[in-house]
């Protein structure tokens, strides 16, 4: 895939992950134009003056909500990377529909423009929350994900082809337990809310560079899941903070103490291969079935969860990889 001829554009293209996508867009793959597609003119202006002032970078507000505005953000746009989510647990939980509005309504929106328009490819960022999920935030993603493979049920005449990425927890991103365990740390006292608690973990740079390789190998209808190692989450407590004391507070609502990327009913359509899963349309009559050459079906009863991963972070590599994390919290830069 050539991306230098390519117009892409990123929904909430100012959040953690837009703007590692950009950076390593920008970079690497030198396209025609990326737009950043978001509804906080600070976070732009932020974002601007952090070094983000390419001559091939545009800043649009809007809200994926205002499917109008989404319409005129992708005329001559090739890809959409759907990145735009509320995506805290509690404040899903606290404000149930407008989680529902961004997520599921919003990310409506962002499809049926994208077909409206002739985008050639749209890909879905999604989460472990969305397998069986337990909270709205999860369930509202889940429901993100059906709407996005189903919908090449409509674009299956067209050139336009939906396909989702799902992974887990992001050393260090918005929200992330990183920043939080740093600055308790401060005080000698972590909280944990059960120690028994484990969790899929990736850095920033690795999902960015699975989006890509995925936006350049879709076929449409496609789930894709990256292999990436579990940890523990008092492992993670320790190493970040190994004098603290363990504070355990409870498991609280919505909160998984394991979490899944592939349930055993998705697994009996999945493809295995070398460094990823490709979870393939369970009932579709389009496309996606090709992967059936490319890897090998997984046993029956399988599913992958982080407590039963065959690929473990242990104290020190967990220190790897939380090490950029520490030096931002040195110098003050890092963002809870």
């Amino acid at each position: 895939m050539d991306w230098k001829n390519q117009v892409v554009l990123i929904t909430g293209g100012t959040g953690s992950f837009g703007k590692k996508f950009t950076e390593i867009l920008l970079e690497e793959k030198q396209p025609r134009k990326v737009i950043i597609f978001s509804r906080d003119e600070l976070k732009q202006h932020e974002m601007k003056m952090h070094g983000y002032d390419h001559p091939s970078l545009r800043y649009f507000i809007g809200d994926v909500r205002d499917r109008e505005r989404l319409l005129r953000a992708m005329h001559g746009v090739d890809i959409v990377v759907h990145a735009a989510a509320l995506k805290q647990v509690p404040a899903c939980e606290y404000n149930p529909m407008e989680a529902i509005k961004t997520n599921i309504m919003g990310t409506a929106n962002v499809l049926e423009a994208a077909l409206d328009v002739g985008v050639k490819k749209v890909i879905t960022i999604s989460t472990d929350k969305a397998v069986s999920p337990v909270n709205l935030y999860g369930a509202t993603k889940l429901a993100a994900e059906k709407l996005t493979v189903q919908s090449n049920a409509y674009a299956a005449g067209t050139a336009t082809r939906y396909s989702c990425v799902r992974y887990g927890n992001v050393v260090g991103s918005r929200g992330s337990v990183v920043p939080l365990f740093l600055k308790q740390r401060v005080s000698g006292t972590v909280t944990i809310t059960d120690d028994r608690m484990t969790r899929f973990w990736l850095s920033l740079e690795q999902g960015v560079r699975f989006v890509m390789n995925c936006i350049e190998q879709m076929e449409g209808g496609e789930v894709f899941v990256p292999k990436i190692p579990s940890t523990k989450v008092v492992d993670l407590a320790r190493a970040i903070a190994p004098e603290a004391k363990l504070n355990i507070i409870g498991i609280r609502p919505g909160e998984k103490l394991h979490e899944d990327l592939i349930s055993d009913d998705e697994a009996r359509h999945t493809i295995e291969l070398e460094r990823m899963y490709v979870i393939q349309p369970a009932e579709a009559i389009w496309f996606g079935y090709s992967w059936k050459d490319k890897g090998r079906e997984l046993p029956d009863g399988y599913h992958y969860s982080s407590d039963t991963n065959n690929e473990w972070l242990d104290v020190n590599g967990i220190k790897e990889f939380i090490a950029p994390f520490e030096e931002l919290f040195q110098q003050g830069k890092l963002e809870g």
